[in-house]
């Protein structure tokens, strides 16, 4: 059954009831992709009483084609590329590492915006559930995972609401545990599964990380 989700916290909300076995742990954190997964993810962490933070990562869009992304670029400068697009495409390397500059560049300013100067959450024997508001065809998601396996966490599960089947049975193999609500054929874009689906803007990612520590100090 193909599910229309209202907006990205109710999707977070229906997403928490499938993740319940993670609830009260002192070894799981949540962490989000900037920024459409924030609030996805702020309604997990918050329904699972478990940490919350951010993992920032940047699109590497074909130039003239930004949209069509030939991989993707996370904290570290780990990166992960389509080597079916860049082949198809014909990219070159000095393409390839201008535009890599570039939204690291952006990737670092975003960090710095949204977490000021608070360290990284250490992530190492922990269980980390990867949050986004859905994937369309994974690069993103696979250059969080690349990150996350090179520290070492106990557990690497990704939660979205909707993604394509076939990027769904891909990204499986890569992952302990893959939570998905809906996997609609044809898939198109992930905006078509919500009825409210607005750009999530910086502010709202600091409130919401604001929010989240201000819940954890209070407990």
């Amino acid at each position: 059954m193909t599910i229309t989700f209202r907006n990205r916290t109710e999707a977070g909300k229906l997403l928490a009831q499938k993740l319940k076995a993670y609830a009260n742990l002192s070894d799981v954190i949540v962490l989000a992709l900037p920024r459409g997964g924030v609030p996805v993810g702020f309604e997990i962490a918050k329904a699972l009483n478990v940490p919350f933070d951010v993992c920032v990562v940047r699109k590497l869009g074909i130039p003239h084609h930004p949209e069509l992304a030939m991989g993707a670029i996370a904290s570290n400068g780990v990166r992960v590329l389509n080597y079916d697009i860049l082949s198809e495409w014909n990219i070159p390397d000095k393409i390839i590492d201008k535009v890599s500059a570039k939204e690291l560049r952006e990737l670092r300013r975003r960090e710095h915006s949204y977490r000021d100067n608070l360290p990284v959450i250490d992530v190492r024997n922990r269980t980390v559930i990867i949050v986004d508001d859905g994937i369309a065809t994974g690069s993103t998601m696979r250059a969080v995972i690349a990150l996350m396996r090179q520290q070492n966490p106990k557990q690497v599960i990704v939660a979205v609401p909707v993604a394509p089947k076939s990027v769904y049975k891909e990204l499986q193999a890569e992952v302990d545990k893959l939570v998905c609500l809906t996997m609609p054929e044809p898939f198109y874009a992930v905006g078509l599964w919500y009825e409210n689906f607005p750009q999530t803007s910086d502010e709202q990612v600091h409130k919401l990380l604001e929010k989240s520590t201000a819940m954890a100090n209070a407990s």
